[in-house]
């Protein structure tokens, strides 16, 4: 999406953003559904709201990376926090086996609808609506991510995965978060979560940048748009560090992302990736 684009796109509220993005694609989703094309769980991509690229390939991609840097096995218990329209549900729903388990949660009502119609023949995956407050996804409701808990008992997963969640999150948000993974995840358990990071090296392309994605600073967290604060946030690397551990989590890898300047090849993700272990 351009830069001017995405700034009009952020003018409008949540909902009137979801139809927008409905309209745009209603000539492919059309054409796509009357060829046949669209490939199974995935959804019509004026439903999908979970970011640009193709929903099918990052979700293949993401897998991958569950499984080589997370040791995911088709036995275990995942919790997809901020699951979206089922972009990682869908790979699973082929990879986890009937011990295996997934559950998923989002603050955004029409993907979870979504989810559990075209899941239904899927008796171990399960998705809940969280209706919490977020300027970019939810403005339907006062409830705070602070002062949300889980709502699953301590120790129960194997993998917890975020992506594309603490990048549109508050500090207060982002450390009550951690230490509710913390909880809920088994020990030696792994949580996979991507971030925009400020490192000394993606600050220094930001302030070489004659129009930095993250231009406006508060100290040890920066926006993207102060008129839509959730939009997109980064966070120093030792600011996050400490609330790891806080919540009992000890960091086993970094990965940085292109976002920053960085060539792609080199890269995982777009976002950087952490590895978190409790």
């Amino acid at each position: 999406m351009s830069r001017l684009l995405r700034k009009l796109y952020y003018l409008l509220p949540p909902k009137p953003r979801r139809v927008f993005r409905r309209l745009f694609f209603l000539p492919i989703d059309l054409a796509e559904s009357l060829m046949g094309k669209r490939p199974e769980l995935a959804p019509p991509r004026g439903k999908i709201f979970v970011g640009q690229g193709d929903f099918v390939e990052i979700g293949d991609t993401l897998l991958r990376h569950f499984q080589q840097l997370c040791q995911l096995q088709p036995h275990q218990r995942v919790l997809d926090v901020g699951c979206g329209i089922g972009r990682i549900a869908r790979p699973l729903a082929g990879f986890l086996n009937e011990k295996g388990s997934y559950e998923g949660f989002d603050i955004v009502k029409e993907g979870i609808d979504w989810c559990k119609k075209h899941y239904a023949g899927y008796p171990n995956f399960r998705f809940l609506y969280t209706p919490l407050q977020n300027d970019l996804y939810n403005l339907s409701t006062d409830q705070k991510a602070s002062d949300f808990t889980f709502p699953y008992g301590e120790n129960e997963f194997d993998l917890v995965v975020l992506t594309s969640v603490f990048t549109h999150m508050q500090p207060a948000d982002v450390a009550h978060y951690l230490k509710e993974i913390g909880r809920v995840m088994k020990p030696g358990g792994r949580c996979f979560a991507t971030f925009f990071i400020i490192t000394p090296a993606s600050e220094k392309r930001l302030d070489e940048s004659e129009s930095p994605f993250f231009a406006h600073r508060y100290g040890h967290y920066f926006l993207h748009n102060p008129r839509v604060k959730d939009a997109n946030i980064a966070y120093r690397h030792e600011y996050l560090s400490g609330l790891f551990a806080n919540a009992g989590l000890e960091q086993l890898q970094f990965h940085p992302g292109w976002w920053a300047g960085l060539p792609q090849a080199q890269c995982l993700n777009f976002q950087d990736v952490v590895i978190l272990r409790k």
